[in-house]
């Protein structure tokens, strides 16, 4: 054997070891992750109200693989966002791909990084969120910095719910029901003389 052909076999079976650990990681990612479901959430803001519909894709450590939003701005600024969050480590020049029910895909480009996601936008229309409906999955395809794809598939199954429907009723955890609990505490005693307001 040559000493190129050393080389040569020895770069194959670093390349094939790389693409298997890619492969067992992505694969680990998918048995480790839950996903939200299709919520929306309302605020007011001083410029107007802002509605969310989400999903969400999270890992078991609280990591966020992929969240997709449909963000509408009324009032002054009013304003249609489609959003892609991602994690980090992706190569950014092909942007995000969003396929519905296995069709063309469809390049969302990145609009920004942060030190733990990157985010793609693109306006919100009418025919996207029409498409949505009518769909059954989507998948949300980033490139990693190694040049991998890595789909996370979500369902549409849903969204037609969440989207038409009044914002969705989130369920409070522990922290929030102590720190309520303890408000109200606080404001008995107010009211009872117990303690004082300085």
């Amino acid at each position: 054997m040559t000493r190129f052909s050393k080389y040569t076999t020895l770069f194959a079976l670093a390349c094939t070891a790389t693409m298997i650990t890619s492969v067992q990681a992505s694969a680990q990612a998918k048995i480790n992750a839950r996903a939200s479901g299709w919520i929306k959430t309302c605020n007011e803001g001083a410029a107007g109200e802002v509605c969310n519909v989400q999903y969400q894709v999270v890992s078991n450590d609280g990591q966020i693989l992929t969240a997709v939003s449909l963000v509408e701005l009324s009032g002054d600024a009013k304003r249609r966002i489609f959003r892609i969050v991602v994690p980090t480590g992706r190569s950014l020049q092909q942007g995000v791909q969003l396929q519905v029910d296995g069709k063309q895909a469809t390049a969302v480009p990145y609009a920004f990084c942060r030190p733990r996601i990157c985010a793609a936008e693109a306006a919100l229309t009418d025919d996207l969120v029409k498409i949505f409906k009518a769909g059954g999955s989507l998948e949300i395809t980033s490139i990693n910095f190694q040049g991998q794809p890595n789909p996370i598939p979500v369902t549409l199954k849903g969204f037609t719910a969440a989207y038409d429907g009044p914002p969705t009723e989130i369920p409070k955890n522990d922290a929030q029901e102590s720190q309520e609990k303890l408000k109200k505490q606080l404001e008995e005693k107010l009211k009872s003389g117990e303690i004082k307001a300085d």
